[in-house]
């Protein structure tokens, strides 16, 4: 019998029986009446008062309730991977603080201690780019994002409120419970409790977290490079292109 029901009925049943409740307990919880027997039975759709109850008391995923999603429950605290401490100046004005390497290896754990920020030097930007938002430097440890980052070079982050507001094939810098990276964040389909962060160096694998591990989250919107006279791998290309054809002319000239 249970197989021609819904399957919103039969997973609205399976939660009921994986907490424990009687029809009736579970009605009076979800103050929906006497019994939730009639839902069981198919003979009462669920409405959307009881899918919002279910989904803010056990947070039961609404898709997977019918049948469109795998995942059965999700987190509605989650998500939230906005700064935990903001730098002010004297002004009430924010400031962008720096956070070497050897600070980022301790700042998971001090995230939300204020006065170990203070311990942090910070810096102001007098450049449109850099107002009505939240900045942060990250020294980059590793050359995981080469060519574009190179070791040991600063990149500033906006700070992003939510991971909804995430945008695939952009880099962040992602602050995890043990470790800070930057990576470029991939959204994994079908599943919103998880994300793929990749390296831009292809000897590094990709790596899956759970967003419920994000603590925070800035957007790489520019970085602070050094040894701006080196020749890029570009400019040495350039180079040697040059000396071919050069050294083509001169066997040119022998050969006349």
């Amino acid at each position: 019998m249970d197989s021609k029901l819904s399957i919103e009925a039969r997973r609205f049943k399976k939660v009921r029986e994986e907490l424990n409740h009687t029809q009736q307990s579970f009605a009076e919880l979800l103050q929906i009446g006497a019994t939730t027997a009639d839902i069981e039975r198919g003979k009462t759709k669920l409405s959307g008062k009881v899918v919002m109850e279910l989904l803010r008391q056990f947070n039961i995923n609404p898709l997977w309730l019918f049948g469109e999603s795998f995942t059965q429950r999700v987190n509605l605290n989650g998500g939230d991977v906005s700064p935990k401490v903001i730098t002010l100046d004297m002004e009430s004005n924010d400031t962008i603080l720096l956070v070497n390497q050897k600070a980022a290896a301790g700042y998971p754990h001090n995230i939300q201690d204020v006065d170990w920020y203070e311990t942090l030097p910070s810096f102001s930007i007098p450049l449109p780019q850099y107002r009505n938002a939240t900045y942060r430097g990250f020294q980059v440890e590793g050359d995981s994002m080469l060519p574009n980052i190179r070791p040991n070079e600063w990149v500033l982050g906006r700070a992003v409120p939510s991971i909804s507001e995430a945008n695939d094939s952009k880099i962040y810098i992602v602050v995890l419970q043990d470790s800070v990276l930057v990576k470029k964040l991939q959204k994994t389909p079908n599943n919103p409790q998880k994300v793929r962060l990749l390296s831009l160096n292809p000897e590094y694998l990709p790596i899956d977290v759970e967003v419920s591990s994000i603590q925070e989250l800035w957007l790489v919107n520019s970085k602070l490079t050094f040894g701006i006279d080196e020749a890029s791998e570009s400019s040495l290309l350039q180079q040697l292109q040059q000396s071919m054809q050069e050294l083509k002319g001169q066997i040119s000239n022998l050969k006349a």
